[in-house]
């Protein structure tokens, strides 16, 4: 008989279709069915000696709410016998309601966190403690979808639970050591995350959308040429790079998509189709490592008057100093078009992108003058001091491609005025283990857009960050620290840049996740932070709420 390994995770949802996404055991008919009557089925695809299926659900009602259950092969896998949780659900919008709200939620960063019998180093999980106040209150407000804006498993930073599993299959002496190093060890890293009991049922009842960042692979991950040379030399990065490719296709990335998308998609069909779509998907992830041009992670999601756009800011680079860009040109010409499309036809735009766009100013000048020294504004002898800075610091925001900060500065500018413009265009980022809201100023003599634009970060949603970065973030908005920047700017010869900005909301440190609730041209933004309660579970916590427009 066939069980269920993994999931069910409930990813796309429009108002009258959805699709789950489940791993089994063997291979199977996985089915969906509701209780109100709709359902799917989907027969499960088999990569590297797992099973999976992404079901298409149809026949929802707009703005209605439905139980439903899993079985494969016909036999009932989902809800878990005696789960203490609520039934999962499918909820689907209705757009023509203007009355109703569209609430996003969103963070990053999650390190899986350990049993609810062991001490957590890094406070309680974000997700876990939205998860736990959800099912104690099924019927209270509840995100419309869940943001995963990157390094949803640490590839490169694993558990001691993890290091055990991986000792029992090679010897850790050898590279990448404590690192996951093919396919099959990927798997452990979901199944840690994605077991845990809250953290599945949230995932099971909250649609998600995800992009990746660079721990989903490794630290650093594209952060210039000469890193991707010199890692690509070892013995070790091929198979590291293709099963990263890989495993993210297969959780993250499938459920991304539409279905009518995902029914065109011919690496889907051709993996499908095959007994076996190892192959088939393999060879997909050496061409997209290869040749970024050939796939594209970004994606559109539109949620009513709301359209969000996930964009790419790892494998979709340009690496080379002389044109290094955080876009390559078909990419930038994917968001712009995005972007741009029907003016007057949404209320709100979000940008997606795990990397912040607007930094404390230190950092901004510091990264900008990183990039400068990199490419020999200084020299060579600067130019090798500053890879090795660069590598040392993670110093590859928006800032470290000034170039491409530009150009998403103008578009944001673009998009944000004319007729039709939206009420908010908001920067939605994580990356950087705090929270902050920043909002930029346009100079007199430049066209200002007419949306109120602010960059939104948000993270860890289960992570730490030593004190002494505390102190330097905090630092690197003063005044002084701005004073300090100008100096880096001056020495790499940097232009100002096109905007101005300052901090409006933080900074806040903790395990968090924002959520934007959308109505008509309204915007509220609130943050909640996981608190620890004495003799019990953790609660949420509000950190900030507050009106964005009106």
């Amino acid at each position: 008989m066939a069980r269920l390994r993994l999931g069910p995770l409930l990813r796309y949802v429009d108002e009258s279709s959805a699709t789950v996404w489940v791993e089994a055991s063997r291979p199977c008919t996985a089915e969906v069915r509701c209780a109100d009557g709709s359902s799917g089925r989907a027969r499960t695809f088999q990569i590297c000696g797992h099973h999976y299926a992404l079901i298409p659900v149809t026949g929802l009602t707009p703005g209605s709410a439905t139980a439903y259950e899993v079985l494969l092969d016909g036999v009932q896998v989902w809800p878990l016998t005696d789960s203490p949780f609520p039934p999962s659900t499918i909820r689907t919008p209705a757009y023509d309601d203007v009355a109703r709200p569209v609430r996003i939620a969103f963070g990053s960063c999650r390190w899986a966190a350990p049993p609810a019998d062991d001490h957590d180093p890094v406070g309680p999980d974000a997700l876990d403690t939205l998860a736990i106040e959800l099912a104690a209150a099924p019927d209270a407000e509840r995100p419309d979808v869940l943001l995963l804006l990157g390094d949803q498993v640490y590839a490169d930073e694993t558990s001691p639970a993890t290091r055990r599993y991986l000792a029992a299959r090679r010897d850790l002496r050898d590279a990448p050591g404590n690192q996951v190093a093919d396919y099959e060890e990927y798997t452990r890293l979901y199944y840690e995350s994605w077991l845990d009991p809250d953290v599945r049922w949230l995932l099971s009842t909250v649609p998600s959308c995800m992009i990746f960042d660079d721990h989903d692979v490794i630290d650093d991950w594209n952060t210039s040429a000469s890193w991707l040379a010199e890692i690509r030399a070892t013995a070790w990065w091929n198979e590291r790079i293709l099963s990263g490719l890989m495993s993210y296709w297969v959780h993250q990335h499938l459920g991304n998509l539409a279905p009518a998308a995902l029914a065109a998609d011919p690496v889907y069909a051709a993996v499908c189709a095959d007994p076996d779509g190892t192959d088939a998907l393999r060879e997909f992830a050496a061409r997209a490592d290869a040749d970024a041009v050939s796939v594209r992670w970004s994606y559109r999601r539109d949620f009513g008057r709301v359209r969000l756009l996930m964009v790419d800011t790892r494998a979709a680079r340009v690496l080379a100093e002389a044109d290094r860009s955080m876009l390559d040109p078909s990419e930038a010409a994917w968001l712009r078009e995005q972007a741009l499309e029907s003016p007057g036809a949404y209320d709100h735009l979000l940008i997606g992108t795990s990397l912040p766009w607007l930094l404390p100013h230190l950092v901004h000048d510091a990264e900008g003058w990183n990039a400068a020294l990199c490419r020999g504004e200084r020299g060579a002898r600067w130019a090798r001091f500053g890879e090795k800075l660069r590598r040392r610091a993670d110093l590859e925001h928006w800032a470290a491609f000034p170039a491409s900060f530009d150009a998403l500065t103008a578009l944001i500018a673009e998009a944000g005025g004319g007729e039709g413009a939206p009420a908010t265009v908001c920067v939605l980022s994580g990356d950087v283990h705090h929270a902050y809201v920043a909002e930029p100023a346009w100079p007199a003599h430049a066209p200002a857009p007419a949306a109120r634009v602010l960059q939104l970060t948000c993270s860890p949603v289960h992570n730490s960050i030593p004190g002494s970065i505390k102190i330097g973030f905090r630092f690197g908005w003063s005044r002084f620290g701005r004073a300090l920047g100008r100096r880096f700017a001056r020495h790499g010869r940097l232009a100002a840049p096109a905007v101005s900005w300052r901090k409006t909301g933080g900074p806040w440190f903790g395990n968090q996740l924002m959520t934007l609730t959308l109505r008509g041209r309204a915007a509220r933004l609130r943050l909640q932070q996981a608190q620890a309660v004495p003799g019990g579970k953790a609660r949420l916590r509000d950190a900030a709420n507050t009106v964005l427009s009106e």
